[in-house]
């Protein structure tokens, strides 16, 4: 297809190839703008390799921040649910952290070991799906099916919780909307025992799988240097050896009290990413194990307000999400319950950012190689 019948949105500039170069324009995407992820990928290739990428936002955008403005600080909480939602008790986490400190609102430390345990599960949960997902992209459909077994225990936790599987809502300023149930506990460690036998399992089946390994190693290398210059975060920062991790380097709730390592990669290629991942599930592991030891007695949340009421002022929080730095930035008049602007900075979007330096050069499938590692979430990026 010639690039005079591709409909190019004014902020793609892809310069026309000449009449008897083999170039050629390529969508990859979008899929129908109903599905809950929709990223579209105008490629520029020479045959099967990839001379330009260009991401191309907007197909999902709902206004979620605009919508913010007027909503209660507490009703946006819910809001964030919607933007990546394999990490919903994260944005939930920072909407809280912003109005508790702008409140000062303290939070029990039982309340606090709850949030690490739930995050810590979600985690893991966010990652089964990436791991099981990457399989597939990669023709191991098996993965897929592993993957999702133990995700579902995580979802049926979940649900137990606070009575949702995905768009979870559980988090309130001072702790949560509820304790945890009795079951809680006991349902945490099976599926704990079960994980700890079964990701052995995984690296049977792909981890050390000789495909995996010759689509993987080499493919998509993203330098440490570049991948701070992008703004690159989370795993796929960590990939290339940025040292950053906000639960080691700048912890927030009570993550400075557990002992845990922060998994880093080498060569920045997509197997770099992909054993960054693995290894993380193998460290929250780590760290519920310990909360779940010292979970202490006492009350979930502390005193709920009637209203919630930020003083005059600009407050900012952020947490570690599965894909990166999800932060939240708040302006708030001191005259109203809800705030005057809302800013949300999502990790997919800088980390989508660099897909046009890590694809220039190899071919279309290593492209998909390459999405695989980075974990896109669309909602989370195109709010």
């Amino acid at each position: 297809m010639s690039i005079q019948n591709i409909d190019l949105p004014p902020s793609v500039t892809i310069e026309k190839a000449d009449d008897e170069s083999e170039e050629y324009i390529m969508n990859i995407g979008p899929q129908h703008p109903s599905t809950h992820g929709v990223l579209r990928l105008v490629a520029k290739l020479d045959g099967e390799y990839i001379k330009e990428i260009v991401p191309v936002l907007g197909y999902i955008h709902r206004g979620i921040e605009k919508m913010g403005e007027s909503q209660t600080y507490v009703q946006y909480i819910h809001l964030t649910d919607r933007m990546d939602y394999l990490a919903s008790h994260f944005n939930n986490l920072c909407i809280c952290l912003t109005i508790e400190k702008a409140m000062d609102i303290g939070v029990p430390e039982r309340a606090e070991y709850i949030r690490v345990i739930v995050c810590e599960l979600q985690r893991i949960e966010s990652h089964l799906l990436w791991w099981g997902v990457l399989g597939m992209d990669l023709g191991a459909i098996t993965a897929f099916l592993y993957g999702f077994r133990e995700r579902e225990m995580i979802a049926d936790i979940f649900d137990e919780l606070c009575g949702a599987r995905l768009t979870t809502n559980y988090f309130r300023p001072g702790g949560s909307f509820a304790d945890i149930p009795d079951t809680f506990i006991p349902r945490v460690n099976s599926f704990l025992d079960q994980m700890e036998k079964m990701i052995v399992e995984y690296d049977t089946l792909l981890t050390n799988n000789i495909i995996l390994h010759e689509r993987t190693k080499g493919v998509g290398i993203l330098s440490k240097e570049k991948a701070v210059a992008f703004g690159c975060t989370g795993p796929f920062a960590r990939g290339s050896g940025v040292d950053f991790d906000l639960r080691k380097h700048a912890p927030y709730s009570v993550y400075d009290r557990f002992d845990f390592d922060v998994p880093l990669g080498k060569v920045g290629d997509s197997f770099d990413r992909y054993m960054v991942r693995m290894l993380e599930i193998r460290e929250s592991i780590k760290i519920i194990k310990q909360a779940i030891k010292g979970l202490p007695d006492g009350p979930y949340r502390s005193k709920e307000l009637g209203s919630y009421k930020l003083p005059k002022g600009s407050y900012y929080a952020e947490v570690e999400t599965p894909r990166g730095i999800f932060s939240n930035y708040m302006v708030a008049t001191g005259k109203s319950q809800n705030p005057y602007r809302v800013k949300n900075r999502s990790p997919g979007f800088s980390n989508l950012s660099v897909m046009n330096e890590l694809a220039k050069g190899l071919k279309l499938a290593d492209l998909i190689t390459i999405m695989s590692t980075m974990d896109l979430v669309i909602p989370d990026i195109d709010r």
